[in-house]
C-alpha cells in the first residue's frame, strides 16, 4: 500500500470572533483559572513508558513547589467546570496525580491525572492550545458521529475530555488477531461505516494511532466502535484520500479485514447505512450546524493549493458544479453534506415510486 504523505506540521489557526460567539451560544466558551502557556513553565521530566517498557511518546513533567500548589489548585477548578458547573465543594477530594506532555504530533497536548482521594477512581482531561482547526472538528463530531463531546475553549486554550478505547495501533497489533470470525466482520462493518463518515465530514489523518477501538459487552458478545481521538487535520489537506482512512499503510490490516470478511453488496449497504444516518443528523441539527459551517466559510483553515485541489478532486468524482466553485474549505464541507443529504432524499423518493 502507498504512503500518503501529508504536512509534517500544520498551522494552528486562531480562534475567530465569529466562531468564540458560536462557542459562547453553545456553552462551549468558558473562562478558566490556567492557560496552556502556564503548563509550559516545567521545571524537568522523565520519561514515561508502557507496561512493556516502550517509549510512550510522553514525559512527565515537574514544576517548583510555589508553582506546583497555584497549577494543581487551578486543575482542580478547571475539573469542577468541566464535569459539576464549577461547584468547588469537591476540590479537597481531589488529587493532580500526574501532568504528562507530549512532544509529538501538531497540538503539543498536556494530559492531566485526577483522582479523587476517597474511593481511588480517576480520569483525564487535556489542555491544548485552541486551534479552529481542531474546535471545528470536535463540533462536527459531536453533531455528525454517534459520540456527543466534551470540551471548552478558553482565549488560546482548548480544555478537551479524554475519550476511553483501545489505541487503533495496540488493538491491531495485539488483540486483532485473537478476534473470532464473527468479531473480525463486525470490525471490518464498523471501519467501513468509520472511513465513510469521515470522508463526508473531512476529518482528515486518520491513521490507526489516531482512533481507538472501544469494546461492549453485549448479552453474549462484545461490539466494537471505532472513535476518532484526533481532529487537528479537519478540512486542511488538499489531497482527498487523506480524509478515507483505508488509503493509510497504517490501516492496512483493517483493510484486508474488509477484503477477507465483508461482500461487496454487503459494503455498499454499510455505506448507505452509514450516509443515511448521517443525514438524519443533519437534519436534527441543521441550525447549529448551519452556524458552525458559517463560522467554517469565513474562516482561514487551509491554504488555497490544497482547497483548490481537494474541491477538483471532488468535483471529478461527483460532477458537482458546487465542488467546482468553491472558494474555501468550509465551502467544500458544505457542498458535501449538502450532496450527501439531496442523493440521500433523491433514494428516498425513488424507492417511494416503486410502491
Amino acid at each position: 500500500m502507498q504512503d500518503l504523505k501529508i504536512s509534517k506540521k500544520k498551522p494552528s489557526f486562531p480562534i475567530t470572533p465569529q466562531l468564540s460567539g458560536y462557542l459562547s451560544d453553545y456553552n462551549r466558551n468558558v473562562k478558566i483559572p490556567i492557560f496552556y502557556d502556564d503548563l509550559l513553565r516545567f521545571q524537568g521530566s522523565i520519561i514515561v513508558y508502557d507496561k512493556d517498557d516502550n517509549d510512550t511518546l510522553w514525559i512527565r513533567v515537574y514544576y517548583n513547589e510555589f508553582e506546583r500548589e497555584e497549577i494543581e489548585s487551578a486543575l482542580k477548578k478547571v475539573y469542577t467546570i468541566f464535569h459539576s458547573d464549577g461547584n468547588e465543594n469537591i476540590i479537597p477530594l481531589l488529587s493532580i496525580d500526574a501532568i504528562d506532555f507530549c512532544t509529538f504530533g501538531n497540538s503539543r497536548p498536556f494530559r492531566i491525572k485526577i483522582r479523587n482521594i476517597l474511593n481511588d477512581n480517576s480520569t483525564y482531561f487535556y489542555v491544548k492550545t485552541a486551534d479552529a482547526s481542531r474546535v471545528y472538528g470536535l463540533e462536527l463530531e459531536h453533531m455528525l458521529s454517534p459520540y456527543n463531546l466534551n470540551f471548552l475553549v478558553y482565549e488560546n486554550t482548548l480544555i478537551e475530555e479524554h475519550i476511553a478505547g483501545i489505541p487503533g495501533d495496540e488493538f491491531i497489533k495485539n488483540m486483532l488477531p485473537t478476534c473470532s470470525k464473527s468479531e473480525k466482520s463486525q470490525i471490518a462493518k464498523e471501519f467501513i461505516k468509520f472511513n465513510e463518515r469521515c470522508m463526508i465530514r473531512m476529518l482528515g489523518d486518520m491513521r490507526s494511532y489516531n482512533y481507538v477501538i472501544v469494546p461492549t459487552h453485549d448479552f453474549d458478545k462484545v461490539v466494537y466502535r471505532i472513535r476518532a481521538i484526533d481532529f487537528d487535520q479537519q478540512s486542511y489537506e488538499g489531497k482527498f484520500n487523506i480524509y478515507r482512512p483505508q488509503f493509510f499503510k497504517e490501516n492496512y490490516e483493517m483493510v484486508q479485514l474488509v477484503a477477507n470478511s465483508i461482500q461487496k453488496m454487503s459494503i455498499d449497504q454499510y455505506k448507505t447505512e452509514e450516509r443515511s444516518i448521517m443525514v438524519k443528523r443533519l437534519k436534527s441539527s441543521h441550525i447549529r450546524l448551519g452556524r458552525l459551517l458559517s463560522c467554517i466559510e469565513s474562516d482561514v483553515i487551509s491554504t488555497k493549493e490544497y482547497v483548490d485541489l481537494l474541491k477538483m478532486t471532488i468535483f471529478d468524482y461527483t460532477h458537482d458544479v458546487n465542488f467546482k466553485k468553491s472558494k474555501n474549505m468550509g465551502e467544500i464541507l458544505k457542498y458535501s453534506l449538502e450532496f450527501i443529504k439531496r442523493n440521500y432524499e433523491n433514494v428516498n423518493l425513488e424507492n417511494l415510486k416503486r410502491y
